[in-house]
């Protein structure tokens, strides 16, 4: 019976450190990381949390660290930070119609007010990114004054 438990903890090893050479790529663009600020203005308050709680998973620009290096959390952060930007990414926020950035303010306002962003596993491991009630309010009075800029709001299908 042992010898069975030996052989699976030692494949088990094998795999992880095969897996070592895995790396999927990394989310750093050389572009301006926010576009969306060029065209709705922030205060220095809500351009600091949209730099700590957010750009790593909605921007092109991923600050990794040291732990983004070992397999398997380095695929399961590429997948979560792919998976961000596809719901919203402040990178290309400007490119999709006025009505589209609207909604996505609506959105922003929405997952903040609900304390669904940023998510539970992201603030575990960044703790700075854990937002106050008056950054929450910062953050949220921004998307509000900026959805109003956008104009209509566009539902999404």
């Amino acid at each position: 019976m042992k010898l069975p438990l030996k052989n699976s903890g030692l494949i088990a090893a094998g795999i992880l450190l095969l897996a070592q050479f895995i790396r999927p790529e990394k989310n750093q663009s050389n572009a301006s990381p926010a576009p969306i600020l060029e065209r709705y203005p922030a205060s220095e308050q809500v351009v600091d949390i949209l730099q700590r709680a957010c750009n790593d998973c909605h921007s092109n620009f991923t600050e990794y660290p040291w732990y983004a290096e070992v397999q398997p959390v380095a695929s399961w952060l590429a997948n979560h930070v792919e998976e961000g930007k596809e719901h919203l990414n402040f990178s290309d926020f400007t490119n999709g119609s006025a009505k589209k950035q609207a909604h996505k303010f609506e959105e922003i306002i929405e997952m903040t007010q609900k304390g669904e962003m940023p998510l539970n596993s992201y603030t575990w491991a960044h703790r700075n990114a854990v937002l106050t009630e008056t950054e929450k309010e910062a953050l949220i009075d921004w998307a509000r004054t900026s959805m109003a800029a956008a104009g209509p709001v566009e539902k999404e299908d």
